[in-house]
C-alpha cells in the first residue's frame, strides 16, 4: 500500500503543494455535523440554532458559517450551526426531523431559531412541532411551498423564477404533503426580506398572518442579501439589526 503521508511530504519538498493536507484522511461516517460559534463572553444558556438555506439542494455549514458568525457576534450569543441532508438523497420530512433533533438537544436553554430561505422553512417547521422557541429570526423565508406569491411575476429577481421554485419544492416534498403550518401561533419573530426578491410575498404573508411577526423590508435587495455581510453596507446593517433584536429578546 502506498504511504500517502510520505508521498505528500515528498511532493512538498519539491515545491508541489497542489494536494491539500486534509486529503490524506477519508471522511469519517456516523458523526453529527454541526459547528459551535461562541463570541467572547457568551455562555451556552442562550443559544441561536442556525439553519442554512440552499433550496434543499445545496448549502452547508461551510457556505453559511461566515454569515452566522457575524450574527453571533452582533447578538453576543453562542450559535450552533447545524447540517442536514440534501435532495435527492434526503427528502421531506428527513431534513425537518434532523433539525428538530438538534433543537431537542438544546432543551432547558433559551433558544432562538435562525434560518435563511429554506432554512427558515425548517425553522418554522420546528417551531410548529414545539415546544416553541423563545424567538425566531428569518432571512428571506420560504413560506409558501405552493409558490403562489405574485412577487414571482415581477422582473426584479434575476434567478428565483416560479418554475425554478416549483421544481425545488417538488423535489423536496417528493409527493408528500407537508405538516400544516399554523403561522398564527408563532413566537416573537423578526423577518428580513429584499424588496426586489421573488419571495417578497412569502415574507409579507407571514407578517399578515401573525401579530408576533415584525417585518423589515430592504428596498432594492435580492434573496438572502445578508450573505454579503462584511462586504456590503446594507448586509452589515441588516445583521446589526438582527443582532440587536435577538439581544433584546434573549
Amino acid at each position: 500500500m502506498t504511504d500517502v503521508n510520505r508521498q505528500l511530504w515528498q511532493e512538498r519538498a519539491t515545491g508541489d503543494v497542489s494536494r491539500p493536507w486534509e486529503s490524506l484522511s477519508t471522511e469519517p461516517s456516523g458523526l453529527r455535523e454541526e459547528l459551535w460559534l461562541r463570541p467572547a463572553g457568551a455562555d451556552d444558556d442562550r443559544v441561536l440554532l442556525a439553519i442554512h438555506g440552499g433550496g434543499f439542494v445545496s448549502g452547508s455549514i461551510a457556505t453559511h458559517r461566515r454569515m452566522f458568525g457575524h450574527l453571533a457576534l452582533a447578538a453576543g450569543i453562542s450559535t450552533l450551526v447545524v447540517e442536514y441532508g440534501l435532495v435527492p438523497d434526503h427528502v421531506y420530512p428527513a431534513q425537518l426531523d434532523q433539525v428538530s433533533e438538534a433543537y431537542r438537544r438544546l432543551a432547558g436553554r433559551r433558544v432562538a431559531l435562525v434560518g435563511d430561505s429554506c432554512g427558515a422553512t425548517l425553522a418554522l417547521g420546528v417551531a410548529q412541532r414545539g415546544p416553541a422557541p423563545t424567538a425566531m429570526v428569518l432571512f428571506s423565508p420560504w413560506v409558501d411551498l405552493a409558490i403562489t406569491g405574485a412577487s414571482y411575476d415581477t422582473p426584479t429577481d434575476p434567478f428565483f423564477t416560479r418554475e425554478l421554485c416549483r421544481g425545488l419544492a417538488s423535489a423536496y416534498l417528493a409527493g408528500a404533503s407537508p405538516e400544516p403550518l399554523d403561522v398564527s401561533r408563532l413566537p416573537p419573530t423578526y423577518v428580513q426580506v429584499g424588496g426586489d426578491e421573488a419571495l417578497l410575498d412569502d415574507a409579507r404573508l407571514l407578517a399578515r398572518s401573525s401579530p408576533d411577526v415584525e417585518l423589515d423590508e430592504f428596498p432594492g435587495q435580492l434573496h438572502t442579501f445578508q450573505m454579503a455581510v462584511g462586504s456590503s453596507p446594507v448586509a452589515d446593517e441588516a445583521i446589526a439589526r438582527a443582532g440587536k433584536w435577538l439581544r433584546e429578546r434573549l
